[in-house]
């Protein structure tokens, strides 16, 4: 319930960062303009981001008779949620996400490393977290702050190159303020974006766990994860970086700021708290 809020709180804040600069930097009708070519960039690859992101990682679709199918349909049934699609990724580092536009056009996908460096009971935990997702409609949150974030990037573009608003140049506001929000929105939109995608991981891993009856197995195969993946990375397009359980690179520095995803420490002290 608090990271739903959490979420809740973010997206109005990202909202009202949105109509403050589409004002500053065209007004009502450049709003307009920059915000349905925001929708439709991003709502397009929601509706379709299924295909794209598993065409991406070359995942194979697997039948009922392999093991990863058949811990995906007991977690699914056990969470009330129709059988989604389920695909391995040929790639030796470990990791999983889960994709589809809703419960009924859903897949989930587990890395070839994932399988190998797993036990059962961790991997279910993987698998209870990436249902988690679907259940909890993560995939259309992300999208919705994804498109918000994006016509905010594209205000702060066009702000840059054609000064402002008609309205704003006549009336002779500050370009000072202009300035400045035009450079600090988009980092500002990141970092809240960034915010909404580590609460929905929050969120999704005590519903993973609640799925699979028990927080061990996702806080033991989190620890693990990590600790491979910083031998063994993953090739990872940047756009599809929240989409997965762990991180696929490390960042460093400032970049760590944009992370969308919290430390492992302190998903596994959140999900062992469950039990206390």
């Amino acid at each position: 319930m608090a990271n739903g809020l959490k979420t809740a709180l973010l997206l109005g804040v990202l909202s009202g960062l949105l109509l403050l600069i589409g004002d500053l930097a065209g007004g009502a009708q450049g709003l307009m303009v920059a915000f349905g070519f925001a929708v439709l960039m991003n709502f397009g690859s929601y509706w379709f981001s299924d295909k794209i992101v598993l065409r991406m990682y070359r995942a194979q679709q697997v039948g009922p008779e392999h093991p990863l199918h058949q811990i995906t349909a007991r977690l699914a049934q056990r969470a009330g949620l129709p059988m989604p699609k389920v695909y391995v990724i040929p790639d030796a580092s470990p990791n999983a996400f889960a994709t589809g536009r809703n419960p009924s056009h859903a897949a989930v996908a587990a890395t070839q490393g994932i399988l190998q460096a797993l036990s059962e009971s961790e991997l279910e935990g993987v698998i209870a977290h990436e249902l988690a997702h679907v259940k909890n409609r993560d995939i259309l949150t992300s999208s919705v702050a994804a498109t918000i974030a994006a016509a905010i990037m594209m205000f702060a573009r066009f702000a840059m190159f054609f000064g402002g608003s008609r309205d704003d140049r006549e009336e002779g506001g500050n370009p000072i303020a202009l300035l400045a929000m035009m450079i600090l929105a988009p980092f500002a939109a990141m970092l809240i974006q960034a915010a909404i995608s580590c609460s929905r991981e929050f969120a999704a891993d005590a519903t993973g766990a609640q799925i699979a009856g028990t927080p061990y197995g996702l806080a033991n195969a989190l620890q693990k994860i990590e600790a491979i993946a910083k031998r063994v990375p993953l090739d990872a397009n940047p756009a599809t970086a929240h989409m997965f359980i762990m991180k696929p690179f490390t960042g460093a520095g400032l970049m760590s700021l944009f992370s969308t995803h919290p430390p492992t420490a302190a998903r596994v002290s959140a999900l062992l708290g469950t039990i206390r």
